[in-house]
This record gives C-alpha cells, sequence and structure tokens, in this order.
C-alpha cells in the first residue's frame, strides 16, 4: 500500500512540477468542464430515453439492449482512437525493491480511473434507476446494470492489451459502418444475434456471471501479459527494425526545398503515428455525404464540408508542424538552417496533398457540379488560407509527438492552448460567413467566389505571410525547444 502512495505521490508531483503546469492546469480545467457538460448529456438520456421511447409507443429496454451492440463497438473504437494508457516511467522503479506485481497493478488500476470508463455510469446508472421506479425486478436491473459495466471494463482492457496494434481503430470502424450499412439496407440484422443476449441478462439475473468472469480472465491475461514485459531486455527494449534505403533523387532539383519534403516524406512512410494519420486523413473525404444534399442542415453549411473534404492531411498532418520533428528539433535548431525553407517544405507538402484530395473528390461530381464548386472553392481557401493558418498555429503548439505509437492520431490535448484555439477560428468560422455573406447579397455563387476570392488573396500574398510567421517561429524557438526536451 506504501508504495501505491508512494506513486500516486510522483505521479502528482511529476504534473505540479512541470515548467508547463499552468498550461497544464487550464486544459484539465477546461477538460472537465467539457466532461461535464457530456456527461449531463448522458444523465438526460440515461432519464429521458426511457419515456421518449415509451410516448413512442416502444418498449424502451428491448429497444436499448437491441443497439447496445453498436453502443459498445463504437465505445471501443473510440477507446482505441483517443484512450492513452496510463504509463509510469518505470525503468527507474526495476532497481528499486519494489514488486513487479505492485508496478503492474498500479498502471492498470489507473486505468480503471478513466473518464472513457465512468462516463457510461451517467447513461446506465439512471437508466437502471428509471428501471426500478417502473416496477422492473429490482434483482433483473442489478444484474443488467452489473453486466454493463463488466463490458465496459471489458472495453477497457482490450484496448490496454492491444493499444500497440497500429490497424485496430481502422478495422473497427469499418466493421460498425459495414454493420450498419448492412443493416440499413437490409442484407444482415446483427441485433438479431446480439440482443437476445443483452435481453438474457436483464431477464436471466444469474447470467451477468458471464461478462464478469470474462472481465475477470481478461485482467489476468493483461497482468501476466504486462508482467512478462517488465524488464529492460525485453518490453522496455527499444524496438530496431531494418533500415531501408529511400534517396528521392528526383527531389534533388529543389535543392535545399527538397532535402526538407524528402525527409517529411520519409516520416509519413516510416513511423506507425504519422502513417495512421494520414490514414486518418482519408476519411475526411466523406464528410461531405453528412451535409451535401440533406434538406436538414442550413445550406451556408456546406462550405464548412468543402472545407473538410480536401483538409483532411492539413487537419491531421499540418496542425502539428513542428511537433513531427520534436524529437530532433534541438538538434535542427543547431543547423544552419533556415526556418523560411523549412516551413515553405510544409505547406508543399499540405498543397499537394490538398490538390490530391481535391482531384479523388471528384466522385461527388455524382452529386451534381455545383457540389463540386463548393469542394474547389473549399480547396482554394484551404491553400491559401488554412495552410497558412495551421503553419502560424504551429509555433505554439510544443506537444512532442511519439512517431512509434499510433496512439492519439489526431493529437494530444496538450496541443491545444488559447493561442491555436483563437488561430483556428478563422479556418472554420471566416469562410462559412463570407459564403453565407454572399449567398444572402447575390446568391450561392457570389458566397463561393468570395471564399475563393480570399483563398486566391492568400495565396498571391504568401511570401509576407511566410515572413511574418518565420518571425513568429524565431520568438518561440527557445520555448519550444525546452518544451520538446521536457517531454522527450
Amino acid at each position: 500500500m506504501k508504495f501505491i502512495l508512494h506513486f500516486l505521490s510522483l505521479e502528482w508531483k511529476s504534473f505540479s512540477r512541470s515548467a508547463s503546469f499552468g498550461t497544464n492546469l487550464a486544459i484539465k480545467i477546461l477538460m472537465a468542464i467539457v466532461a461535464l457538460l457530456y456527461s449531463f448529456a448522458l444523465l438526460s438520456m440515461g432519464i429521458g430515453l426511457y419515456y421518449g421511447l415509451k410516448e413512442n409507443h416502444l418498449d424502451p429496454l428491448v429497444q436499448i439492449n437491441t443497439f447496445l451492440i453498436y453502443y459498445f463497438l463504437f465505445d471501443l473504437t473510440l477507446r482505441f482512437l483517443w484512450q492513452k494508457i496510463p504509463v509510469m516511467n518505470i525503468r527507474p522503479m526495476l532497481i528499486l525493491p519494489i514488486k513487479k506485481s505492485t508496478i503492474v497493478h498500479f498502471s492498470l488500476g489507473k486505468t480503471a480511473l478513466s473518464y472513457f470508463n465512468w462516463m457510461h455510469a451517467f447513461f446506465f446508472l439512471p437508466f437502471s434507476v428509471v428501471l426500478f421506479i417502473e416496477n422492473h425486478p429490482i434483482e433483473s436491473v442489478i444484474s443488467w446494470h452489473l453486466a454493463m459495466f463488466s463490458i465496459v471494463y471489458i472495453n477497457n482492457f482490450i484496448n490496454v492489451l492491444f493499444s500497440n496494434k497500429d490497424n485496430l481503430f481502422g478495422i473497427l470502424l469499418a466493421i460498425v459502418v459495414v454493420l450498419g450499412g448492412l443493416q440499413h439496407y437490409g442484407y444482415f440484422n446483427i441485433t438479431d444475434y446480439s440482443a437476445p443476449f443483452f435481453e438474457g441478462l436483464f431477464h436471466s439475473p444469474g447470467l451477468f456471471l458471464v461478462p464478469l468472469l470474462v472481465l475477470i480472465g481478461l485482467y489476468k491475461i493483461t497482468y501476466d501479459f504486462f508482467k512478462k514485459q517488465l524488464y529492460l531486455d525485453a518490453g522496455l527494449a527499444t524496438k530496431s527494425a531494418i533500415a531501408k534505403t529511400e534517396n528521392f533523387t528526383w527531389l534533388n532539383q529543389f535543392g535545399t526545398l527538397g532535402t526538407f519534403l524528402k525527409n517529411d516524406i520519409k516520416l509519413i512512410k516510416r513511423n506507425k503515428r504519422s502513417k495512421t494519420t494520414v490514414g486518418m486523413s482519408i476519411l475526411f473525404l466523406f464528410y461531405g455525404f453528412i451535409f451535401f444534399n440533406n434538406p436538414s442542415q442550413p445550406q451556408f453549411m456546406q462550405i464548412f464540408a468543402g472545407i473538410f473534404v480536401t483538409g483532411g492531411f492539413l487537419f491531421t498532418f499540418g496542425q502539428f508542424v513542428p511537433s513531427w520533428d520534436s524529437q530532433y528539433y534541438p538538434l535542427m535548431m543547431t543547423q544552419n538552417i533556415s526556418y523560411k525553407n523549412y516551413l515553405t517544405s510544409k505547406w508543399w507538402l499540405i498543397v499537394i496533398a490538398t490538390v490530391i484530395s481535391t482531384v479523388i473528390s471528384s466522385f461527388y461530381i455524382y452529386l451534381g457540379w455545383e457540389i463540386y464548386l463548393i469542394i474547389l472553392a473549399g480547396a482554394i481557401y484551404n491553400i491559401g488560407i488554412n495552410s497558412h493558418l495551421v503553419l502560424y498555429a504551429g509555433a505554439y503548439t510544443k506537444t512532442p509527438i511519439d512517431l512509434t505509437s499510433s496512439k492519439g492520431a489526431f493529437g494530444d490535448k496538450k496541443a491545444f492552448n488559447l493561442h491555436t484555439t483563437l488561430i483556428s477560428l478563422p479556418k472554420i468560422v471566416l469562410p462559412v460567413l463570407l459564403y453565407a455573406l454572399g449567398k444572402y447579397m447575390e446568391g450561392p455563387n457570389t458566397g463561393l467566389a468570395l471564399v475563393a476570392g480570399a483563398g486566391l488573396i492568400g495565396f498571391a500574398i504568401r511570401d509576407r505571410v511566410f515572413s511574418q510567421i518565420e518571425k513568429v517561429y524565431k520568438v518561440e524557438k527557445y520555448k519550444t525547444i525546452q518544451a520538446y526536451k521536457q517531454n522527450n
């Protein structure tokens, strides 16, 4: 027990003595507010969903049990994308008289406190109370409730056990989409097989032991796995692989710019985090189906979709410049490197990716040429305005990136601060306002012309813009180096 308390003390000292303590505390408070709002939404659903379904002459319990399979699959998918595994700096612990079992139990125990686990209480607990109030058998309600939380923690330890698998998020997301599509079009209904199981958890109280025993077994498997890896020459050893030589000599014609581009291409091809991020950016191509030809959406919001369809790489990769180079950024700053050349190479990478996305998204022509014109206007705005904004915001993004891990493909919460938040507003809000202004003044074409015109102006003055961005990077240079050194 004393070691557990000592670990907790070390965790607090690590947080409170950090150079970015003030920023981290502000982010924690902001995240707490967001968590409270999200919890309130779940709480409202937990209470209101029962009576809402009942008013529509549906059996609330049957309906909830029918779609729980999607609830838990989606929960597991989000965990693989966003839930971070609490990792202690355990190498120094291995030379101290501390049992390996204590270290592993503490690390796994921290995952139980994750918001991804206890947030479900805001839905299942009030819903269970409503079931009891509505005269459902108390033993059935308790059995069902315990089973639900057993499954929640089963998802937790599945995520812990397979956190180093790069492609599981994509596989799970594909499974959810395929199952939903097959059910929507009437080819296959997974709920015909899952619903009886969840119904049984309620009507057969002793059945809750099944997920509970699975949870206990999974914890034991996870514990044994990590305990076996708790050696400096095994699980904690740095993995190495055979190096592959790729010269990309065709880029030599671009001089220093070509050198930077070669480094960026190699970084994307050779590292887990960058490859996962680029893979996630492909999903943005299908974002338009949410807004285009959707009568429930205001028409001016279509430009919002146009920005995202072609801006996948810009938003997922571009916003974390220069964090992609955090592992060797201090060394790079000791060299005779021009910030302008460095930033220009990143800009060209974003522009090339945006152009490729625009070409691929030509399948939207099937929905009409006016839809594709919106995408083209969004692409021009991304090249002329947003490409500059993400590079400018990068000067204030001081979160290092672990290139060997795909966890958190969309970045770390510490990458968001007041500067980056304010800079992010023109990326989305400004084009929507320009489109809305032009549409209500003259028509949709005028709105598109204003958005595209803003992009063309930004492109025309890019040299002046780069000069200003370069000055900001020089001012923030030593703060960035200090942040990267502390966190690496």
